[in-house]
């Protein structure tokens, strides 16, 4: 059955009126989850998104089932913008990955309904982080024909067989790393990193010119 805008957007409204982030603990992890990923990806077929609603299933009344991922990977499919994430419209294929910061919002039935949401829809790897009480659990399974294994902060260092980041747990909390060992950065701290290197050019220059040497031509 073709629908019409107005029938596609009462069936699949692209928010679910809630926040993105209950505080800014939670949304600079969500923030730096999907920075960092998705300059892990860049270049490649994969979509990463945050608190974007996933519909699995195509439906014609307004009870389709759906969840907003704090943050989502889907290996697979092109970067983009989009109102929501139709599965029926991306080859069907469901995110990969999810994650979950917590808050003190979050209640443990909520946690359930998401585990068992993304349990049926074909999630490989869920995790799961408090970044007030450090408490991490995740879990993951090789394909969707097999059975979830749980990860918690006692098998670290872990490394994900989807993504190839790890996870470690230090004094301060979680972190994550690339593959090739460098840590996750705040978008914050990349940028200032940035205008430093950029300050100590400027300086560099004018010494130069203050010497009377022209450093565009060096």
């Amino acid at each position: 059955m073709v629908q019409t805008p107005t029938q596609a957007h009462l069936l699949y409204p692209d928010s679910d009126g809630k926040p993105m982030a209950d505080n800014t603990v939670q949304y600079g992890w969500i923030v730096r989850l999907v920075a960092n990923l998705r300059h892990l990806f860049k270049g490649q077929t994969v979509f990463v998104a945050g608190d974007l609603l996933w519909y699995p299933q195509q439906v014609v009344e307004p009870t389709v089932p759906a969840q907003a991922p704090d943050v989502m990977v889907v290996l697979g499919r092109p970067e983009g913008e989009r109102g929501s994430y139709k599965q029926w419209e991306e080859d069907n294929i469901a995110p990969q990955v999810v994650f979950e910061i917590l808050s003190p919002s979050n209640t443990a039935r909520e946690m359930l309904n998401k585990q068992l949401f993304y349990r049926r829809y074909g999630v490989l790897e869920m995790f799961f982080y408090d970044p007030e009480s450090y408490d991490f659990w995740g879990l993951v399974r090789p394909d969707q024909d097999h059975d979830f294994s749980p990860v918690t902060a006692l098998n670290f260092p872990w490394i994900s067989s989807t993504l190839g980041i790890r996870f470690e747990m230090f004094d301060d909390g979680l972190a994550v790393f690339y593959p090739n060992g460098e840590p996750f950065q705040d978008p914050e701290a990349v940028l200032a990193e940035r205008d430093r290197v950029q300050q100590e050019r400027d300086k560099a220059f004018a010494k130069l010119r203050a010497l009377g040497i022209d450093p565009t031509e060096l």
